[in-house]
C-alpha cells in the first residue's frame, strides 16, 4: 500500500504585533466571530521570536526545505518597530542557517512606512505589501483611522517613497468592494507602480455571508466586479502589473499547480504564529468562530509537525457538490474560511461558489478563444 504524502509548511505567519492603528471595518481580526486577539500580548517578545524561529528551523531541516516564506503580520507589524522586526528577522535566518533560503515579506497598511522602515527592509530584504483599496474615496470608506477620517493620504505618501526601493516593493492589496467601480480602483492601483496586486474577496460564510452574497441568490457582484478588471488587464497592450488571482487561476486552467490559498488543490497549509507563541491556522478562519484556526499547539512546547496533525491544519473538507464540478480543480473549493456553516462545518462549497464558477469560467472561455484564433491564422 502506498503511503500518504508527506505535510509540511512553506509559509510561516509571524504575528509580531497584535493591535492595529486603524479601524477598517471590514477587517476579518477585529470585526468578526474570534476575540482571542484582546488576551494576547501585544507585541511579540523577543523569546517567543526566538521559540519560533527555532521550530521554524526545526521544521526545514526535517523536511530538508530548500526555502520558506516568513511574512511579518499583525494587527499592524510595523507598530512593533524597527529594531523589533530586525530582530524577528535575525533570529529566523540565525536558526535556520544556510541550508535553507528565507524569503521574508511583510503586510502593512502603510500608515508608518517611512525612510527608516525602508533602509532597514532593504538591509534585510524584505519584501512589503501594502494594504490600499483603490481612489481616495475608494479607499477613505473603509479604510478609516480611529478618529473617522480617512488614510488615503498616508498611504499615498508612504507609496510614493516605496516605489524608489524596487527591490523592497512586494505589490498592493487590495479589498474588493462592489460599490466601487472596479476599472477604476484597478487603474487607481495602477498609478504606484505596482509589481504585483492582490484581490482579496471580502471574508464572510454562510452563517455570516458578504455584502452582496445572500443566501439561495444566483446573483455574481463579485465574479462581474473581477471580470472587468480580468478583461482590462488581460486586454493590455503591455503587461503592466501581476494579478496573482488571475495568474494562478491561469496556470492551474493551462496544467499547472497553484502555490496559493484558495486556488486549485495544490497549495501547502502554512501556519501562523500569534504573538503569544500560540501556533495557529489561516488567522482567515477567525471570521468563523471562536477558535476555528486553534491548533492547541504552542512554540514552546510543540513543533509544526505536532500542529499539522491538528484538525485546524488539516487538508479542508471538499463538499459533494464540490466532487462533481468540472471547474473544482480549479477554484479548489475556495477559501477554507469561506465555506464555514454554523452547525454544518466546513464541508460546504465556498460562499462564494457562483462567483468563482463565473470568473473561472470567463478566463477559460477567454483564454480558449484566443489559442483557438491563433491556431486558425496562417503561420
Amino acid at each position: 500500500m502506498a503511503r500518504p504524502a508527506q505535510r509540511f509548511l512553506r509559509q510561516f505567519i509571524l504575528k509580531v504585533h497584535s493591535r492595529c492603528d486603524l479601524a477598517c471595518d471590514h477587517c476579518y481580526v477585529y470585526t468578526m466571530a474570534d476575540q482571542r486577539w484582546r488576551e494576547r500580548p501585544v507585541v511579540m517578545s523577543r523569546r517567543t521570536a526566538r521559540q519560533a524561529a527555532d521550530r521554524i528551523a526545526e521544521h526545514a531541516h526535517a523536511h530538508g526545505l530548500a526555502g520558506v516564506d516568513v511574512v511579518l503580520h499583525g494587527g499592524e507589524p510595523l507598530l512593533a518597530g524597527p529594531d523589533r522586526l530586525a530582530f524577528c528577522v535575525s533570529a529566523v535566518r540565525e536558526a535556520v542557517g544556510p541550508r535553507t533560503a528565507v524569503r521574508v515579506g511583510l503586510q502593512t497598511n502603510g500608515l508608518r512606512l517611512d525612510s527608516r522602515f525602508l533602509r532597514l527592509f532593504g538591509e534585510l530584504g524584505v519584501r512589503v505589501g501594502v494594504s490600499l483599496d483603490g481612489s481616495r474615496q475608494a479607499h477613505d470608506r473603509r479604510r478609516k483611522r480611529r478618529g473617522g477620517t480617512g488614510s488615503y493620504a498616508a498611504v499615498a505618501e508612504s507609496l510614493t517613497a516605496l516605489r524608489r526601493h524596487p527591490e523592497v516593493y512586494g505589490g498592493l492589496l487590495c479589498t474588493v468592494d462592489v460599490r466601487n467601480d472596479p476599472v477604476e480602483t484597478y487603474e487607481s492601483l495602477l498609478r504606484f507602480d505596482p509589481p504585483a496586486v492582490d484581490f482579496l474577496l471580502p471574508n464572510g460564510n454562510w452563517s455570516s455571508p458578504p455584502p452582496g452574497r445572500g443566501p439561495g441568490t444566483t446573483a455574481t457582484p463579485y465574479a462581474d466586479w473581477l471580470i472587468a478588471v480580468f478583461d482590462r488587464w488581460y486586454r493590455a497592450p503591455v503587461r503592466e502589473t501581476r494579478v496573482r488571482l488571475f495568474t494562478e487561476v491561469l496556470h492551474v486552467l493551462l496544467g499547472g499547480q497553484s502555490a496559493v490559498e484558495g486556488i486549485g488543490l495544490s497549495a501547502p497549509p502554512m501556519a501562523v504564529v500569534e504573538t503569544d507563541g500560540s501556533i495557529e491556522a489561516s488567522d482567515m478562519l477567525t471570521s468563523a468562530y471562536q477558535g476555528a484556526a486553534a491548533t492547541g499547539c504552542h512554540v514552546a512546547t510543540d513543533s509544526f509537525d505536532d500542529a499539522l496533525r491538528s484538525p485546524a491544519l488539516r487538508a479542508p473538507e471538499i463538499a459533494p457538490d464540490c466532487r462533481s464540478c468540472r471547474l473544482h480543480r480549479v477554484c479548489g473549493g475556495g477559501l477554507h474560511a469561506h465555506r464555514y456553516r454554523r452547525g454544518g462545518g466546513f464541508a460546504n462549497p465556498s460562499v462564494y461558489c457562483p462567483d468563482l464558477y463565473r470568473l473561472i469560467g470567463h478566463i477559460r472561455d477567454t483564454v480558449a478563444r484566443d489559442v483557438a484564433r491563433l491556431r486558425e491564422e496562417p503561420a
